[in-house]
């Protein structure tokens, strides 16, 4: 266990000192719990080109859920914030814009000894400054204990997803995420992931590198 700590604390490390084609995605997922029913989510997303300093996207994402059920079944209404700043197709200069964006989500967990799955539907109105766009999310994520026979404390896990993003028009299949990872649960609270996310759209597909930090309180 130790020395997969190890990598986690200094695989980032080595990646800076060295030069890579990954873009780099410093990710923190937050939930409060209100109470029995009430959760409130935020989220902060920076999205980088390369490892850190040439920013792709910084993403701002809250919101309040329902539990339907104690721990397994969620619904969900949010707004995110989106500032890209994507490259001009055929040069090194960059465009830049926001987005505003409501959603609802519908979110369902399943346990089954180690494994721990999770689907989640997202439904997406898009806002830009001279245009309106709507988009369908499914996300499907697995999580695998590797020494012990459930998710607890100090439990060090292995977490694998897909999302298939889908347009109401023009083009409908508009991207689709692979990522494969290695985690650590500290406590009930905070867990912690690095791993390697495969982001395809339809003109072009690249790696990214993903460091993660959960919090629930």
């Amino acid at each position: 266990m130790k020395r997969i700590l190890t990598l986690l604390a200094f695989f980032p490390l080595t990646l800076m000192a060295q030069q890579s084609d990954f873009g780099n995605w410093l990710i923190y997922f937050g939930d409060k719990k209100i109470n029995n029913r009430w959760n409130w989510h935020h989220e902060v997303q920076y999205r980088n080109f390369n490892f850190i300093g040439d920013t792709e996207q910084l993403l701002l994402r809250t919101g309040i859920g329902y539990n339907l059920t104690e721990n397994n079944n969620n619904i969900h209404l949010g707004y995110g914030f989106i500032y890209s700043e994507p490259y001009i197709a055929g040069t090194e200069n960059k465009a830049n814009f926001n987005e505003h964006r409501i959603y609802q989500q519908f979110i369902t967990r399943q346990s089954f000894g180690r494994i721990s799955l999770q689907h989640r539907y997202r439904f997406e109105q898009r806002f830009f400054e001279d245009d309106f766009r709507l988009r369908l999310r499914y996300f499907l994520s697995t999580n695998i204990a590797l020494n012990h026979k459930q998710m607890q404390d100090k439990t060090v896990y292995l977490s694998i997803y897909n999302e298939i993003f889908v347009n109401t028009e023009q083009t409908f299949l508009d991207r689709n995420r692979f990522y494969g990872g290695v985690g650590y649960r500290f406590s009930k609270t905070v867990r912690t992931e690095i791993g390697v996310m495969n982001q395809t759209t339809n003109s072009v597909s690249r790696n990214q590198l993903n460091l993660i930090t959960f919090v629930n309180f």
